[in-house]
């Protein structure tokens, strides 16, 4: 599938793979692709940064690439690794059959096949149907010196491989890159992207994201959930619920038969929404209840 050729065009991208985004993001997502610049998206765990590249592969019909971040991810876990065995092997067959020279030996053994391709060169070799999409999720996970090799990919689309030479794309990859701003990513990196920062949604957002991604919540259930998330996120809490745990609670409480909320079903379910001990014991009992209490106010009030 061709790319989109307006910032309109990207919305329905998004939104035929059910991602319910604002025109902000739409824009800036048709920036990238127009002008072939990496995509950073920021912000806080669970606010649907890395559903944006799985919903645009699945839309355009192009491969996914993902590369999962972790702390001490290097290159041959991420870009290529020799297939040593394999070079062994041959080194012994050609001693025993004593017809190769050292140098012509060497330049065998380093050829492509025995090349083992990871995410990122992956990305650089054509694909049927386009580009692939290239996930590079969770970058603030790795360290500066992972970072500062990624510089000359994110910039020209390219690889230098000692033994090889450089491999660069006939076709720049659509690369999407996530971070969780658990720390700061070097302005380097940055220059070379397009940065947006994914918020949470507001009231009217997060319900549409409910009805198009948990579509047995109930109008009633879904309007409270929404409410109360709402107004846990203005908490002051270690980790505060993302889109994804909104998702969660709605489907948790589809499957208890719940058409609305009620204190004690709040309390059974917390760990849906908060992940943290000391979260589930601020808010559980007379705060959840009176965060109920007034959502379900504000939802009368809003209704007459």
């Amino acid at each position: 599938m061709t790319l989109p050729r307006s910032v309109d065009e990207t919305l329905g991208v998004l939104t035929a793979g059910d991602y319910v985004a604002d025109r902000s993001l739409a824009t800036a997502l048709y920036l990238s692709l127009k002008l072939h610049r990496p995509l950073f998206l920021e912000g806080e765990a669970g606010v649907g940064k890395t559903e944006i590249a799985k919903v645009l592969a699945k839309s355009l019909k192009r491969k996914l690439l993902r590369l999962q971040c972790y702390e001490g991810l290097d290159v041959s876990s991420a870009v290529y690794e020799w297939n040593y065995s394999r070079q062994m092997v041959e080194i012994r067959l050609a001693e025993s059959a004593g017809d190769k020279s050292r140098d012509t030996l060497d330049s065998d053994i380093y050829g492509e096949k025995f090349l083992i391709k990871r995410p990122l060169l992956q990305s650089l070799e054509p694909q049927a149907g386009g580009a692939p999409v290239l996930l590079i999720d969770e970058l603030d996970r790795t360290d500066e010196p992972f970072e500062a090799y990624l510089l000359e990919m994110l910039s020209d689309f390219q690889i230098t491989i000692p033994e090889l030479g450089t491999i660069a794309a006939a076709e720049p990859p659509i690369v999407v890159i996530t971070s969780n701003r658990t720390r700061e990513i070097h302005d380097a990196l940055k220059r070379r992207c397009f940065y947006y920062w994914v918020d949470y949604p507001d009231a009217a957002r997060e319900l549409e994201i409910l009805r198009v991604k948990s579509p047995k919540t109930g109008p009633e259930l879904a309007r409270q959930v929404v409410g109360f998330v709402q107004a846990l996120r203005k908490r002051d809490l270690f980790k505060l619920p993302g889109v994804a745990e909104t998702i969660d609670w709605a489907d948790a409480l589809v499957q208890l038969d719940k058409v609305a909320l009620d204190p004690q079903v709040v309390g059974d379910t917390l760990g849906v929404l908060l992940k943290y001990q000391d979260d589930i014991a601020k808010i559980r009992g007379s705060e959840a209840a009176a965060i109920l209490d007034q959502v379900k106010q504000e939802l009368i009030a809003a209704a007459r």
